[in-house]
């Protein structure tokens, strides 16, 4: 439908923006101008030339790397668009104004169009989603994701395109303008004129536009470079948004020591320039993966202090965990990806099996590197690996779905987690580390040292930097023909079946028990502390609210559900400490509570814990229960000379000593 006088706001100061050029130029344009920062708005005007009568336009439905359809259109008003003729372009007449047709839930057709006409499309995008996958527009920071904010062009996607950034000048009013930059993987020319910031960027083709996520704040920064192992220098910079006390010199130290060793690890890397993006929020958290680049969000208590130790606390541990994470994505993600990543059609789900090679992989590693670089030591490194084991033990989903299902699942399951969750299936982060982990340490065994799944991997990133694109996507039967080359393939395939494709219990305990790593148990961090009856529950002014109940447990059985409001116990009111006098009750239990608005009798019979004699004990594999959940922690065997068992000793002390220090191998 074609109107003259139905024009928001938002469209008028696009058209604006747009009727400020003399002529029409070839190519493709967007220009998003943030005047309406205060709005959390950003109006955008894109200008091309249509190939086909009535062109269409459409939005990304999910990032790379995130794997949910989050439907980003939502976030666009009515869409409008003029044609521009030649006629139109040399008077003062103003072209008419039409509004595009919405013919799906993220596509835009432009009917009034034919072939060979320029166009000039304005629309505005709200802007106040603070994760790392969309964008966030207020007083204090410009932050976007081209997925969230660059409507295609259906057909011209492989074209260049040029993209303006326009900042007005009271942004900047209130700010140290010294501080105040552009954080992106792209290079930028930036203008000021009347106050205002113009920032051109160019991309050759729209994928390359959406994976470069840009920042424009009062920003932290430093560099650093890195080597290859031909002696070629990597620029990288790290900025930093949002109010922080980080001391940034040492941030700058561990964070190159991290890197360096990627670098050492892999020869060279798939990028001249690295840019790392972080936001410091409250409570926030995450990361995302981008071509040259990451984007993270973080809890400002996770930054390095002024006076950090010498080895990180866990807060920071974390953040350089994730750095870490992020930055090895570059390799294995952005280079090596899944076969359907390759040229993948963002409106749709693109399913794979084998986010846990990819996610997994990376989740053992990103720690693993950590130490492996010197920025945290090995008994911290063993720490976290434990709560890897941890999370793996306290799901009892781990039993019904296999790791390759959790991959294939991601799009309707890993992102919509719910109270049944952990029930019914496991993390491929989570299970994918761990089973990284025991494929490491099989193939150290089997090649006696020689080889390990760092060489799986190295040996993927050089496939793909033979190719002429520099990257490959790999099917499930590619893992199993390169594994294959480190390890007897009828290993591989009986390990796949065993814990990738089915749910056996991974032979964690005894991998490590060889490599000379022993395994702890508390016996005093048991499910019945921690999940009494088999509940996670919450004390409020209504009660003891049922936030999660575990499959097979006292609660389950006698009808408890999540979201349960318990209001007496024992006919005692119901709150932590009544729950913990029941624990161990051997008689039934009656309780009352309140599913919605309708009262309840239900009647528990606790199971019997096992007697707690000793705070920390060995324990054996079969000791480590299937049932969910139990604290395990790790530590390094020692060398005792002195002792009978000092030859032995010995030995476990050079297993774990080859398998932690990967870097020095020969």
């Amino acid at each position: 439908m074609s109107t003259s006088n139905d024009t928001s706001r938002g469209q008028k100061r696009s058209e604006a923006c747009l009727n400020n050029d003399t002529q029409v130029t070839t190519g493709i344009r967007y220009q998003f101008d943030f005047e309406r920062y205060f709005e959390h708005l950003v109006d955008v005007s894109l200008t091309f030339t249509a190939a086909t009568d009535s062109p269409q336009l459409w939005l990304p439905a999910w990032i790379p790397g995130s794997y949910l359809m989050r439907e980003f259109a939502r976030n666009i008003t009515a869409v409008h668009y003029q044609i521009l003729d030649s006629q139109t372009m040399s008077s003062e007449a103003q072209p008419e104004t039409h509004r595009a047709e919405k013919i799906d839930k993220h596509t835009w057709q432009l009917p009034q169009v034919k072939a060979g006409q320029a166009i000039e499309v304005c629309y505005e995008v709200y802007c106040y989603d603070l994760s790392v996958r969309t964008a966030y527009v207020d007083q204090q920071r410009l932050y976007g994701n081209f997925t969230s904010l660059a409507l295609a062009i259906d057909g011209h996607e492989h074209q260049p395109i040029q993209v303006k950034l326009i900042v007005p000048a009271a942004f900047l009013a209130d700010k140290d303008e010294e501080r105040v930059c552009l954080a992106t993987g792209l290079d930028s020319i930036d203008l000021r004129l009347d106050g205002q910031y113009c920032l051109a960027l160019q991309v050759d083709n729209y994928h390359d536009l959406i994976d470069y996520p840009f920042e424009f704040a009062e920003q932290d920064k430093f560099d650093f470079i890195v080597q290859d192992d031909k002696h070629q220098t990597l620029s990288h910079r790290f900025y930093i948004s949002g109010k922080h006390s980080a001391d940034m010199g040492r941030l700058q130290q561990d964070v190159t020591q991290i890197c360096q060793t990627y670098v050492d690890w892999l020869g060279d890397a798939p990028f001249a320039d690295y840019t790392f993006m972080t936001f410091a929020s409250g409570n926030d958290y995450g990361g995302l993966e981008h071509i040259n680049s990451t984007s993270l969000i973080t809890p400002r208590r996770d930054l390095p202090s002024i006076d950090e130790p010498a080895v990180p606390n866990s807060n920071y541990q974390r953040f350089l965990g994730l750095c870490s994470h992020e930055y090895f994505h570059a390799w294995w993600v952005k280079t090596v990806r899944p076969d359907v990543m390759l040229d993948v059609d963002l409106r749709r789900e693109a399913f794979t099996p084998l986010l846990w090679v990819f996610e997994g992989f990376t989740s053992y590693i990103d720690d693993f590197m950590l130490q492996a670089s010197g920025v945290i030591d090995k008994p911290s490194y063993l720490e976290l690996l434990a709560e890897q084991i941890n999370r793996y033990h306290q799901t009892p989903g781990r039993a019904y779905q296999s790791v390759a299902e959790s991959s294939f699942d991601a799009w309707i399951k890993l992102y919509r987690s719910d109270e049944n969750t952990g029930n019914a299936g496991i993390s491929y982060y989570n299970k994918g580390a761990l089973v990284a982990l025991c494929l490491d340490l099989i193939l150290l065994e089997k090649t006696n040292g020689r080889y390990r799944l760092f060489d799986v991997v190295k040996a993927f990133y050089q496939q793909a930097k033979a190719n002429s694109n520099k990257r490959i996507g790999i099917t499930s039967a590619d893992v199993g023909d390169v594994i294959g080359q480190f390890m007897p393939l009828a290993k591989w395939q009986d390990f796949e079946r065993r814990y990738v494709n089915g749910v056996e219990a991974l032979p964690i305990e005894a991998l490590l028990t060889a490599n000379g790593i022993k395994l702890r148990t508390n016996t005093k961090e048991t499910a019945d502390k921690h999940v009494p009856w088999g509940m996670r529950c919450t004390d409020t002014p209504a009660g003891l609210t049922v936030n999660r109940v575990m499959r097979d447990s006292a609660a389950a059985r006698a009808g408890i559900s999540a979201n349960d409001i318990i209001i007496a116990i024992g006919g005692i009111k119901a709150d932590t400490k009544q729950l913990a006098q029941f624990i161990k009750a051997e008689h039934d239990i009656e309780c009352f509570l309140f599913r919605r608005d309708e009262l309840m009798r239900v009647t528990v019979l606790p199971k019997v814990a096992i007697d707690e004699t000793d705070d920390s004990t060995d324990v054996e594999s079969s000791d480590i229960k299937t049932a969910a959940p139990h604290k395990i922690s790790l530590h390094l065997a020692k060398k005792e000379p002195l002792s009978q068992t000092g030859n032995e000793s010995s030995k476990e002390e050079a297993s774990w000593q080859t398998w932690l220090n990967v870097m020095q191998r020969g």
